[in-house]
């Protein structure tokens, strides 16, 4: 729905709250899509939140619950009786059901879970850290026995009627569970009715284990493009499943992530709606560093202070080797956080694409040099200050491409995030490398330039 539509429906509601007309509330606000219907409930104030939740009935509580930000559903959550917290959850997907569980106080989940009737398909969920696949599988999949025909694994699916939320795999596993086959609705149909399961499944199953990285499963899902993923445990026991829909919320928290680290803002969870407090507590170290960097370049700077009192001329040019150097580190800077990201490179296998980055970094501090001394020259007629310019920006150009591609790969081998510090690390280089190498040239060309 178009945003324009859920600002309409939500004036409707607001509308109909203030005439005490709450059941016209409800109806308003039940009748959009459930992931339109969070972000309304989230624009009510929490007057309006406070009247309408307890008129939901549990299967569009429950919808609410999956649909809404973690925090907001921890808060819906711990607003509610336990008794109908533990229906509501019941209702759920065992992984939403978690999800909603592990942000609660250890106390409220063991009342919610002690009053639940399918409290054993989440507490084994519960076990697993939130960004590992045992924290993002659902214990909801279908499995079959490898020597089960066709004919009896249609009529198993007909008796357990799954949902629309069950991934549409069938999993074949052994008598101790283990994982040895999957098929899909496809080959099944096609299959004879009395062909045995183990003739037409598939043996090479792509899977996890429950201590993967979040990360790595998209990758995985994403490299060999399932619909879905089972999880196993080391003896290749199958624990759950992983759906699409999951790996789609983790691209994009991995993808905040890296952006936001790339900028220097450490908690992927910040927003521009975050308290003042929480966002300058989680931004201003980074800011400290950055001013640290900053003034590290200007001591390189002051170490050619007599050279600016013969030829001020120099203070005007010198930002612009330092510019062009963090803007070339950041183009590499993106590429080989990207490409570790996607496991395309280790550190192990720097030496092509460091060689690779350092000659385009030389062909374009050439090309960019060229340009800028010609125009230099042209605007202050000295064709040496010229000369330093192109030179110095040649320098840089290739300086920032090799800082920008080792320093990721540096972090990265140290077990550290490549996107963290990468840009505060890159631009402290560049920019002091910059500063020296320009004016280490005016001081070599110091005769020519008065």
């Amino acid at each position: 729905m178009e945003p324009s539509q859920i600002d309409t429906t939500l004036e409707e509601i607001r509308v109909a709250l203030e005439a005490g007309l709450i059941q016209d509330a409800i109806d308003a606000l039940t009748k959009l899509h459930p992931v339109d219907r969070a972000s309304a409930f989230s624009d009510l104030n929490d007057t309006d939140q406070a009247v309408i939740l307890p008129q939901l009935d549990i299967p569009a509580t429950a919808d609410l619950l999956e649909e809404l930000e973690d925090e907001e559903a921890a808060a819906v959550a711990n607003g509610l009786p336990t008794e109908l917290l533990a229906d509501i959850l019941d209702e759920m997907e065992p992984d939403e059901a978690a999800d909603v569980l592990g942000d609660l106080s250890p106390s409220r989940v063991a009342e919610a879970l002690a009053e639940m009737e399918e409290a054993a398909d989440v507490i084994p969920l519960l076990a697993h850290p939130d960004e590992t696949a045992g924290g993002l599988m659902t214990t909801s999949y279908i499995a079959v026995r490898p020597e089960m025909t066709a004919s009896q694994t249609i009529d198993f699916l007909r008796q357990v009627d799954p949902d629309e939320e069950t991934p549409y795999y069938i999993y074949v596993v052994d008598l101790n569970n283990r994982l040895v086959g999957i098929i899909g609705m496809r080959e099944l149909i096609l299959a004879a009715p009395e062909d045995e399961v183990y003739k037409f499944m598939y043996r090479e199953v792509v899977s996890a284990t429950t201590t993967d990285d979040q990360e790595e499963v998209a990758r995985l899902m994403a490299r060999y493009d399932l619909a879905s993923m089972p999880v196993v445990d080391e003896q290749d026991v199958i624990q759950g499943v992983i759906t699409h829909d999951d790996v789609l919320d983790v691209l994009e928290d991995e993808a905040t992530e890296d952006i936001y680290r790339l900028a220097n803002v450490p908690d992927p969870d910040l927003s521009i709606f975050s308290p003042v407090g929480l966002s300058v507590r989680k931004r201003l170290p980074w800011l400290y560093i950055s001013t640290l960097t900053a003034l590290f370049a200007s001591w390189v700077i002051s170490i050619f202070e007599d050279l600016f009192q013969q030829v001020a001329v120099l203070a005007v040019f010198q930002s612009v080797v330092a510019g062009m150097g963090g803007t070339t580190a950041t183009q590499s800077l993106a590429m080989i956080v990207r490409a570790i990201a996607l496991g395309e490179i280790s550190v192990k296998e720097a030496w092509e694409p460091l060689l690779k980055q350092a000659l385009t970094g030389l062909i374009q501090g050439i090309a960019v040099g060229t340009v800028a001394g010609l125009g230099v020259y042209l605007w202050q007629g000295n064709p040496y200050l010229g000369l330093i310019l192109g030179l110095a920006l040649i320098g840089n150009m290739v300086i920032a491409v090799i800082v920008g591609t080792l320093i990721p790969l540096l972090l990265k081998a140290f077990n550290l995030d490549p996107a963290l510090a990468s840009a505060v690390l890159v631009t402290a280089v560049t920019d002091s490398a910059g500063f020296a190498l320009f004016l280490s040239l005016a001081s070599l060309f110091l005769p020519y330039l008065n």
